[in-house]
């Protein structure tokens, strides 16, 4: 179906992708979000999200064939669509998706063996960076304090590649009791920070590494007192040249490395 006008009802989901706060009061709350690129978008479906409808450049039509259901595929110029979203589309291909019902804690903790715990990591990028680590590097779940970014915010999901997909995760609503939920489940809470009584990354136990669950703050901040006092043990990564700290994102997928590079 041709879409000539931004103002068009029918395309309602895909309008001012780049504002953030309008976004995030209008995804959510109607049960939506919105995955750009063919490769993440069939990594949705193959995950089990539910199609609502797609939005295409018009010459890019055909790449989409095969996709199950029987949603809409919106076509428009490369110009209405900047119109509609904010932005240039440079992958062509937008599509809407219904959510999943979230999950519980206890649900993301039963059949995992090693998480992600993340504390106010607010930048979908980080997020979606880390994401696609924890895929890569063999984490199991991803549990966020009630501040955290949306996994599910198109930034996150593109810059994920999807992965975020692949990645069982839950918010959890009380914080921090939440660590000690976990804790009771059986994971060693292991902090993430530069702190001088910090022990090095490759200096755990294997008793730290059986079940860990890797607490990670917001970029600059870091983990509040109440996280590190809560946690088990305080991890640092040994540097150089005087740096004393890294990208959320990266100083994650090195935590992740180190703890699964046994398997």
């Amino acid at each position: 179906m041709q879409i000539t006008d931004a103002d068009d009802d029918r395309i309602a989901d895909y309008r001012a992708l780049t504002d953030v706060e309008l976004r995030t009061k209008w995804e959510p709350p109607n049960g939506l979000f919105i995955a750009e690129g063919e490769l993440v978008i069939r990594r949705a479906v193959r995950a089990g999200y539910r199609l609502r409808s797609v939005l295409v450049d018009e010459k890019r039509v055909e790449q989409l064939a095969g996709l199950p259901g029987d949603a809409p595929c919106y076509a428009a110029t490369p110009a209405v669509l900047e119109s509609i979203t904010g932005f240039h589309v440079h992958r062509g291909v937008l599509a809407s998706f219904h959510r999943k019902p979230p999950r519980s804690l206890a649900e993301v903790l039963a059949p995992a063996r090693r998480i992600a715990v993340l504390e106010g990591l607010n930048t979908h990028t980080n997020l979606g960076a880390l994401f696609r680590s924890a895929a890569a590097f063999g984490m199991d779940a991803v549990v966020l304090s009630p501040d955290c970014a949306d996994p599910l915010y198109r930034r996150a999901v593109r810059v994920s590649m999807g992965e975020v997909f692949a990645i069982p995760y839950a918010k959890a609503e009380d914080w921090p009791g939440a660590l000690d939920e976990i804790r009771a489940a059986g994971f060693t809470l292991l902090a993430m920070t530069p702190a001088a009584d910090s022990v090095p990354l490759q200096a755990l136990t294997d008793a730290q590494r059986a079940r860990p669950a890797v607490l990670l703050g917001a970029e600059g901040p870091g983990l509040t007192r109440r996280a590190l006092a809560a946690s088990d043990a305080r991890v640092a990564i040994p540097m150089h040249r005087g740096v004393d700290s890294l990208n959320v994102a990266t100083a994650a997928a090195v935590a992740f490395w180190e703890l699964s590079r046994a398997d």
